[in-house]
């Protein structure tokens, strides 16, 4: 009967860990900022795109909305890039976490 426990928990610990592993790629940090300055950097170009002649006088003559669309749209896609060719390694278990306390 306590081998049949066993089997349970350990596959319990397992499936645990896999899913801690698939939340840390989930939430990766490069993730995050790639997808928010790729959403901003399409918006801030679509003004840029569509500014009026007024908005780009006010500027001096460039059109700053467009170059900073593209300059955070081109961030965006570093990162993004940075995680498909790096992706994080999962999480290596502690092994003297999993025997339990160790007797000093």
């Amino acid at each position: 009967m306590s081998e049949h426990s066993e089997r349970d928990v350990h596959r319990e610990v397992t499936d645990l860990q896999g899913k801690s592993a698939t939340a840390a790629r989930l939430f990766d940090i490069r993730r995050i900022i790639g997808g928010l300055f790729v959403v901003y950097g399409i918006i801030v170009t679509i003004a840029g795109i569509t500014a009026s002649d007024a908005d780009i006088d006010k500027a001096e003559g460039v059109n700053i909305n467009l170059w900073t669309g593209l300059g955070m749209l081109a961030l965006g896609l570093f990162f993004l890039g940075w995680l498909w060719l790096r992706p994080t390694a999962p999480p290596v278990p502690d092994e003297s976490s999993a025997d339990g306390p160790t007797a000093v």
